[in-house]
């Protein structure tokens, strides 16, 4: 039981990173707007990696019994947020930008695209 209220959580915290993540990349940079809407879309991304090392992986291979692939798209966020962050309070906004848009692909669109594979908990929640 525990598991779905994790999954509920994270999900609860990456649908908006997505619908933020995405006006954020069409949109004009640098207002504040951005920055407001930056900060929380690295917050969700944050608390959505963190609940997803919670989470067992059910499908492939485990490490220690718990973790699996779709695991390392945790780790790539927990590494792209702060660096993110920092690069874009340092002025580097070239790094900033590689950062997020590799943040965006590879936290929500490729472990999103994972996540509705067959015998993972979305795919059954919307195919099944």
């Amino acid at each position: 039981m525990t598991y779905m209220y994790l999954a509920y959580f994270h999900l609860a915290t990456v649908l908006p990173a997505f619908f933020i993540g995405t006006y954020l990349l069409i949109r004009r940079k640098g207002t504040p707007i951005h920055k407001i809407l930056g900060q929380a879309y690295m917050l969700l991304m944050l608390i959505s990696a963190i609940t997803s090392l919670f989470m067992e992986a059910r499908i492939g291979w485990q490490v220690l019994g718990h973790f699996g692939p779709i695991h390392l798209f945790s780790l790539l966020v927990l590494y792209l947020v702060p660096t993110a962050y920092i690069a874009a309070r340092t002025g580097n906004i070239k790094r900033h930008k590689s950062n997020m848009i590799g943040l965006y692909l590879g936290g929500l669109l490729i472990a999103g695209s994972f996540a509705f594979m067959p015998g993972r908990l979305l795919h059954g929640w919307l195919f099944l």
